[in-house]
């Protein structure tokens, strides 16, 4: 029985470390939305009309976050994406941040699993709040 903890402890940690130290490929997930508003089971999709200077607005919300950084792009390049890991267990969620000329198009998205259980978009909805108040 000792044994068995201990390889679950062990397989434990193993995930642990993938989940912290594996690599995000900015290819992957550094490209642009193309969709509308929605909700998905893994993430949300929202276009908002911000006037041209949304990104570079947004950006200085974003950068406040907790455990948020920068994977690729710029505000200057007119597209950013930003890594924001929770706080347990480091699980990372993309955003990629476009500015279409006065529209802003937001897409967050888990990397592992299914669900994100809101989290994408209780995210992204607070940072519009904070940019549209």
């Amino acid at each position: 029985m000792k044994m068995v903890l201990w390889v679950l402890l062990a397989v434990v940690v193993v995930l642990g470390g993938y989940i912290r130290l594996a690599p995000s490929d900015p290819a992957r997930w550094h490209v642009a939305s193309q969709g509308t508003g929605r909700d998905l089971g893994g993430g949300v999709v929202r276009v908002i009309e911000t006037g041209p200077d949304g990104l570079a607005r947004l950006d200085a919300i974003v950068r406040q976050t907790p455990r948020t950084t920068v994977l690729a792009g710029s505000v200057g390049d007119g597209m950013v994406t930003y890594i924001t890991r929770s706080r347990v267990f480091g699980f990372p969620d993309y955003t990629t941040v476009q500015q279409d000329g006065d529209t802003l198009r937001l897409h967050g998205r888990l990397r592992f699993g299914r669900r994100d259980f809101g989290v994408n978009r209780k995210r992204i909805e607070g940072w519009l709040a904070v940019l549209q108040s």
